[in-house]
């Protein structure tokens, strides 16, 4: 079968629906606000214990990272990513998503080539952009503290 381009484009417009914009800006607010909110009740938690801000933002941060991951493991974030969209992306939990997706996708093929190697297929990049930038973000900080 073959198709022009203006026949496939028909065809494509028909199949696909169209994307309520305004409802899906405001789901992704919800949610992201949502996990915005606990991420500060946790922050809030940790201070009523003692911890100072820093150390509590510390263990914020892996507590809902921990969250994601097992929101994820668990077939639930994935779920809630369908209705959210990019409110479940930019939180520090949809980072979490994406290192422990891939690795559940890929533990068929072993505990090393499988879950543990596919688990910095998203990370790797994002840490080896983090610690250059850090390098970098210093040398200039001592470049300009030099003058």
């Amino acid at each position: 079968m073959k198709l022009s381009k203006a026949e496939y484009q028909r065809m494509l417009k028909k199949r696909s629906p169209d994307s309520p914009l305004v409802v899906d800006v405001l789901w992704a607010g919800l949610i992201g606000g949502a996990i915005c909110v606990v991420g500060q009740a946790v922050s809030n938690y940790y201070q009523s214990r003692g911890l100072d801000v820093d150390s509590a933002a510390g263990a914020t941060s892996i507590t809902m990272i921990f969250l994601g991951g097992l929101l994820t493991a668990v077939h639930l974030y994935d779920k809630l990513a369908k209705r959210a969209g990019a409110g479940t992306i930019v939180p520090i939990t949809g980072f979490a998503n994406a290192i422990v997706s891939p690795a559940i996708e890929f533990k068929s093929e072993g505990f090393v080539l499988g879950l543990a190697a596919k688990m910095f297929a998203v990370a790797g990049p994002v840490i080896v952009y983090g610690v250059s930038a850090s390098v970098i973000y210093g040398i200039i900080l001592v470049l300009l503290q030099s003058f």
